[in-house]
């Protein structure tokens, strides 16, 4: 008799514990859920917004090497002046020395004209040359997607200023060897 009691109490405990191990009620998941699509309702458009300001950083950065580049460039072959394309600045192919036609100065990335969501590229394309030697350069750096990558134009020239323009559309001119219209950074 004792046995089948004690058997009857071991039986009614483990048939509690296996009740005890069910788990989370379907309410219980769909709450959790929904705080975490709430936090990342908050989070999200902040992170985009970082990602912007992020490359609009990169572009500036960018360009200061870019101005630093051109200004090597012209002291270092004063015969030719000033580079009217990245590829002349960009590094030279893998073994040979850097030369007027692959001087070294800029990675591949931004010779490639691209980096960080902003395109580069020189707003004079026959840049200014007197004398058979190039005075002068503009360079310009838009987002690849206004909104998405960047939402401000940039713009220097012999200057070294670094200029910004939110405009929606191709936002740079070269104006007689100064980029404008644009605030100064």
């Amino acid at each position: 008799m004792r046995k089948q009691k004690s058997r009857k109490k071991q039986n009614q405990k483990s048939r509690k514990k296996q009740n005890q191990k069910r788990g989370f009620s379907l309410i219980e998941l769909l709450i959790v859920v929904a705080v975490i699509l709430i936090i990342a309702a908050i989070a999200i458009p902040n992170l985009l917004r970082s990602r912007i300001a992020a490359n609009e950083a990169s572009a500036v950065g960018s360009l200061r090497t870019l101005n630093t580049s051109e200004v090597t460039y012209n002291t270092t072959y004063p015969g030719v002046g000033f580079a009217c394309s990245f590829g002349v600045l960009g590094p030279p192919s893998s073994g040979a020395a850097a030369s007027s036609s692959a001087a070294g100065l800029i990675d591949s990335n931004l010779a490639g004209g691209i980096k960080s969501g902003y395109s580069f590229a020189f707003l004079n394309t026959t840049c200014t040359p007197s004398a058979g030697v190039n005075t002068s350069y503009d360079i310009g750096a838009s987002p690849q997607s206004p909104g998405v990558t960047g939402q401000r134009y940039f713009c220097s020239d012999l200057s070294g200023v670094i200029q910004s323009n939110s405009a929606t559309t191709g936002a740079f001119t070269d104006n007689g060897g100064v980029c404008s219209p644009g605030t100064p950074i």
